[in-house]
């Protein structure tokens, strides 16, 4: 596979993640804290927006020196691209974990330890993913098609998907886990595993974190094909992937007070994977640069915040009145 990662920088990337999750995990996630209030989250969440931009900045002034300006200026763009598409994309799945948080009852307090095994889990199968992927384009090019109709049908889907929990309890998976699991019927508080009269039974939160996990790798089938839409050099691709999941466990925080303001925020998602898989499509007639997708996708967002940003204003004036 070829790659601007050289050894040094592999190092460098691998040491900036184990620093940050030990920072990440080892503090604001020890026993004993509770859920991050909105303040801390936002706060954490500009730490880990503001790393990102650091290391883009470090690897464009790397490759300057490296490989020249020109190769500098596009990976860096791709690594800000790929962020920009993960961390969108991401959002997605964060309300997807409210969901489940809320179907199962799980309070605030214990949602940190999900979290934080979620965040870890997502970040081991998403590496996986990456190199997997990256594998198979370098022995099948002609992969980059599929996976620029399935991000076409995928972004069609998103566009016209119905979001209810009501029925989250018959979903197929869940019912199997219910009955091939021995299951205490209660939370016993943070507990994924309790032991009774001798027998080993899982919690209703163990169920929580398959499901948490599972959702994050249907989350990764959307959002990796997009980067490699951008860029397949792994290098890009999973440092992009993975500065955007530190940020998860914080993101979350932060909007799951909020999250019923996003309502067209999927819409926007469904036209960014769309062009993303639209790109992939016609790779061959014509390849639009990195810059022009950057700004596209940056446009897309933009002009979906604005659009919430008055739904919701006509929204409480609406209910102003009612009142």
């Amino acid at each position: 596979m070829h790659s601007i990662g050289t050894p040094l920088m592999w190092g460098t990337f691998a040491a900036i993640v184990a620093v940050m999750l030990a920072i990440d995990l080892l503090i604001q996630g020890r026993r004993g804290v509770h859920a991050m209030s909105m303040k801390q989250a936002a706060g954490w969440s500009m730490v880990w927006v503001t790393l990102s931009l650091l290391f883009a900045a470090g690897l464009w002034w790397h490759l300057t020196g490296t490989a020249g300006p020109q190769v500098a200026k596009t990976q860096a763009l791709a690594f800000l691209t790929g962020y920009i598409i993960e961390k969108a994309l991401a959002v997605d799945n964060v309300f997807v974990w409210l969901m489940l948080f809320s179907y199962f009852s799980v309070p605030v307090a214990l949602q940190r330890r999900v979290l934080v095994y979620g965040v870890l889990g997502a970040i081991v199968l998403r590496t996986i993913m990456i190199f997997t992927g990256s594998w198979l384009i370098t022995q099948f090019d002609w992969i980059l098609y599929i996976f620029g109709a399935f991000l076409l049908f995928t972004g069609v889907k998103m566009a016209f998907a119905k979001e209810d929990d009501a029925d989250l309890g018959d979903k197929p998976l869940v019912r199997w886990l219910r009955g091939h699991l021995r299951m205490t019927d209660n939370i016993e508080n943070e507990h994924f595993f309790v032991r009774k009269n001798g027998l080993l039974y899982a919690t209703p939160l163990m169920l929580v974190l398959i499901m948490v996990e599972l959702s994050d790798v249907i989350f990764a089938v959307d959002s990796i094909p997009a980067i490699f839409a951008v860029t397949t050099d792994p290098f890009i691709v999973l440092t992009s992937n993975l500065f955007a999941i530190l940020g998860l466990r914080a993101m979350y925080f932060l909007l799951a007070g909020v999250a019923e303001r996003f309502s067209m925020l999927k819409y926007g998602l469904a036209v960014i994977l769309v062009f993303i898989g639209a790109k992939m499509l016609i790779v061959d007639l014509y390849h639009i640069p990195v810059p022009v997708s950057l700004g596209v996708v940056a446009g897309i967002l933009t002009l979906t915040l604005l659009i919430n940003c008055w739904v919701n204003n006509l929204n409480d004036r609406k209910h102003q009145r009612i009142k």
